[in-house]
């Protein structure tokens, strides 16, 4: 396993092209960036594909954001890496999971979970009663005509780590998320599985991503843990509104590429609105990467939400 004290700095930097990139996307990207070069570590591109039906390989969201991360003049290290490329690898560690027992299979229908009573995690998923897993233990065949998805099984264990930015972070597996999809039952591997797999066989050290995917953690590490993988350093930081306060949406088209790229044909003044909103400086100015790395610290970067400067 790595030793993160000694082991080169890896960071990545992994959007999911369901739209163009806004400027939320690109500050988490310059974070990640900045991180990585700053301690004269490598900064990885991924592409995190996996529904094809909404994210097709190499389509033209895909091209765009390519396009939008050379305009900001962020460079990466290494080939691009395409999930949806990737299934073979992931259904070698969705099999280790299966021999350790710790796989079964949910019938359960997106309708009948979303009118559970149970509670809800941030993103709205409900957390699993486990009746799949109660059933088959009671000998019950399952709903014919369905197939399945499959979900792995967690175990009633607090979990947490410290957050370079939002501090110490835990939960209780089974409390707070419970057993958690790993397969669609259109047969995608998912996000947490796909992430985990990709991060160690990449040998990534450094994770820079929204504070809206910190309750993912727990689970990631968990399946590192029952996986042997080393856990990377997180940095969740704080997500970008705008001057009233409302977060960007990539469906509403918030602050878009292709408007912010015409309305700034250098990416200097782009570069320093983030910056400011970043704290990096005390007001916005047109500033280069180079400068940036210069002045990048990590100590710097707010907790809460960061606001765009008025106007922008």
């Amino acid at each position: 396993m790595n030793d993160k004290k000694t082991a080169p700095v890896i960071g990545r930097f992994a959007p999911t092209p369901s739209a163009r990139l806004h400027l939320g996307n690109l500050m988490c990207a310059l974070v990640a960036w900045l991180s990585a070069r700053k301690q004269g570590g490598k900064i990885l591109l991924r592409v995190e594909d996996l529904d094809i039906a909404r994210c097709p390989f190499m389509g033209e969201n895909t091209r765009y954001m390519l396009d939008d991360l050379a305009w900001l003049g962020l460079t990466f290290d290494g080939e691009v890496l395409y999930q949806s490329q990737r299934s073979d690898i992931y259904e070698a560690y969705f099999k280790r999971l299966g021999e350790k027992g710790l796989i079964y299979p949910c019938y359960c229908s997106r309708a009948e979970l979303h009118a559970a009573t149970a509670p809800h995690l941030s993103d709205h998923t409900p957390i699993y009663d486990r009746r799949c897993l109660l059933r088959a233990a009671r000998g019950e065949l399952p709903p014919t005509g369905r197939t399945p998805a499959y979900r792995v099984q967690v175990p009633d264990t607090e979990l947490g780590f410290v957050d370079c930015i939002a501090g110490e972070y835990r939960e209780n597996l089974l409390r707070d998320c419970s057993d958690f999809v790993v397969r669609r039952a259109d047969g995608v591997f998912a996000y947490q599985l796909a992430v985990v797999v990709d991060d160690a066989l990449s040998g990534v050290t450094e994770v820079v991503r929204g504070n809206d995917l910190i309750f993912s953690t727990p689970r990631q590490i968990y399946l590192q843990q029952t996986l042997g993988f080393s856990t990377p350093t997180y940095c969740h930081i704080p997500l970008l509104v705008d001057a009233n306060g409302r977060r960007l949406s990539k469906r509403e088209g918030d602050g878009c590429m292709e408007v912010v790229r015409e309305k700034y044909k250098d990416p200097a003044p782009v570069l320093g609105a983030l910056a400011a909103a970043l704290g990096l400086l005390p007001a916005p100015e047109s500033v280069s990467l180079l400068d940036l790395v210069a002045l990048f610290d990590l100590a710097k970067i707010p907790r809460d939400t960061v606001k765009l400067p008025e106007g922008f």
